[in-house]
């Protein structure tokens, strides 16, 4: 217990929890900003401080400054369970953004629906969305999605049997369940199917079983955090031929400096904001993406990452909430979130309703990618 309390106590430090002017609005955030999963939420944690002083700077909303009240969960579920709960019941927010990863987010939904206060997740699985609850929202790619698009590629390219290496987190065994339901409407066979934990540290068992398998063409590999990088690595030094692709899951330049020269060839599936400068003219979110990458890259010194872009989109769906009922009512913000229609973000487009509370449309949000000389490229 004393652990635990300690946690909340340097996470109210380090993130700007102390109490500030009364009359504010407050938004609540949890995300894995240290951890297996920081790449998720660092980015995502310094995202929504500079853009919610941008939005203070500028006069605030409704005549009020946010105050954001951040939360760093490690992605770990309990964790997250105990600051979904102090957010809304000792800071008093009026919405929530995250959590990071789609295990934390399952577990506090429980929560945030008995609360009825709106969450805007940045987690990847569609079981956050589907079926619909009243009160959970997020704007990312789900891993369907990536699986239709990635079931698209190897059917182009004729590589119709597929070997899985997936990770065991909650968005690992969500995405392979995805993509074992989708291969079927693209002719593509699932001819072998492992998993690894999240704290093991070699995958040459798993892979090698691949490598020995039958007439294996392509390898996909479910996951996030240093489980794919890692897999990555085992892979390039069992020679196997076959191409490997990743998950949205590893769409940060962190996923590259790890995995080093052995991510040379990876395909896999991302939001656009990564390759913004490299999109075409024509492409909707370009202005948008392109914008959020230039300010990102010069606050911080750093390179964008698609995480921190789902912070972006998150934050800006709950301002313009706000704005629009020029309330602070959890019920309305939550009302006028639903009725989101043609909202530019950096993941894409969206269109939310009471039926859909993804909105995202496919061909805005996600871009197929190839890393070339340590670099991004976009398969046409």
């Amino acid at each position: 217990m004393k652990r635990l309390l300690g946690s909340i106590v340097i996470g109210m430090a380090l993130f700007g929890a102390t109490a500030v002017a009364k009359d504010t609005i407050k938004i609540g955030a949890i995300v894995a900003a240290t951890g297996p999963a920081s790449f998720l939420g660092d980015p995502e944690l310094k995202t929504l401080k500079h853009y919610t002083a941008k939005i203070n700077a500028a006069g605030g909303v409704n005549g009020k400054d946010i105050e954001l009240i951040a939360y760093d969960s490690g992605a770990n579920p309990k964790k997250a369970v105990t600051f979904a709960k102090r957010l809304i019941h000792k800071d008093g927010v009026v919405a929530i953004i995250g959590p990071s990863a789609t295990g934390e987010t399952m577990a506090i939904i429980p929560i945030i629906e008995k609360a009825k206060i709106p969450m805007m997740s940045m987690a990847g699985s569609i079981a956050i969305v589907k079926p619909v609850k009243k009160y959970v929202f997020k704007i990312v790619a789900t891993d369907r999605m990536a699986c239709q698009r990635i079931m698209q590629d190897l059917k182009e390219r004729k590589l119709t049997n597929l070997a899985m290496i997936s990770g065991g987190g909650g968005f690992g065994k969500s995405m392979r369940k995805q993509c074992k339901e989708v291969s079927v409407d693209f002719g593509i066979k699932i001819v072998a199917d492992e998993t690894y934990g999240p704290k093991d540290t070699d995958m040459t068992a798993q892979l090698l079983k691949i490598k020995n398998t039958a007439g294996v063409d392509a390898v996909l590999n479910p996951g996030f955090g240093q489980g794919p990088a890692i897999v990555t690595k085992n892979y390039a030094q069992l020679k196997i031929k076959a191409p490997l692709y990743q998950s949205h899951g590893v769409a940060s330049k962190k996923f590259i400096e790890i995995a080093g020269k052995a991510a040379e060839g990876v395909r896999l599936v991302s939001p656009p904001v990564i390759v913004s400068d490299k999109l075409e003219d024509s492409h909707p979110i370009k202005k948008v993406a392109l914008d959020y990458k230039n300010e990102y890259e010069k606050a911080f010194d750093s390179q964008v990452s698609s995480f921190g872009g789902h912070a972006y989109d998150a934050l800006y769906a709950v301002v313009n909430a706000m704005k629009a009922t020029k309330s602070e009512d959890p019920e309305k913000i939550r009302d006028e979130i639903e009725k989101i229609k043609n909202f530019v973000g950096v993941d894409g487009i969206v269109n939310m309703s009471a039926t859909d509370h993804l909105g995202l449309d496919t061909k805005s949000g996600m871009v197929l990618l190839e890393i070339k000389n340590g670099d991004w490229t976009i398969v046409k």
